[in-house]
């Protein structure tokens, strides 16, 4: 049975659940591709399912540098601050990326039940210099999860373009982050 913790900060009790259910949908998003087409473009356009997914795992690593982990993504040079897709790289394959994702996640989710809500307001220098989004921690998280979010919906169309089935919503209730 899947377990609800509560976050000592009460500003987060709206992103633990997005957080979880992004931890859930990452295996669903994946099931069934294919090593051969995680690196398929279409019309040599979009960017493929690798970066995409490299991305969803950089995001993570740098969500959890912001509020203070060590953690350091072992891809950061591809993926850093969304860095657009190369078609010379050599990318990591989806296992790869797999497993970084599953070790970062539950170390990050341990970090956002126990931060509390002065820490996420310390303020955090992101560089947009827009008015109505102040910089602090809070932010960043919601600023993570919009992106994975954004990150999820173009797998969820590539998975169509590519012909495979749609993503499902299953979850695991052994996992626990």
């Amino acid at each position: 049975m899947i377990t609800i913790e509560r976050p000592q900060a009460k500003t987060l009790a709206i992103a633990i659940p997005g957080y979880r259910m992004h931890s859930q949908m990452f295996k669903n998003m994946l099931d069934g591709i294919q090593e051969k087409d995680a690196q398929t473009r279409v019309d040599n356009k979009t960017n493929h399912i690798t970066w995409m997914v490299g991305n969803l795992v950089n995001c993570r690593y740098w969500l959890a540098g912001v509020l203070g982990l060590t953690e350091k993504d072992p891809n950061d040079a591809l993926f850093k601050d969304g860095k657009a897709l190369d078609p010379h790289a050599r990318y990591p394959s989806l296992d790869e990326l797999k497993k970084a994702w599953h070790k970062i996640s539950p170390v990050l989710y341990q970090k956002l039940i126990a931060i509390d809500d002065l820490e996420l307001e310390q303020t955090f220098d992101f560089g947009m210099d827009l008015p109505f989004v102040e910089e602090n921690k809070l932010i960043m998280v919601g600023m993570c999860l919009d992106r994975e979010s954004y990150l999820f919906g173009q797998l969820g169309l590539m998975r169509k373009i590519l012909n495979y089935d749609a993503v499902k919503y299953d979850t695991n209730d052994h996992l626990n982050y």
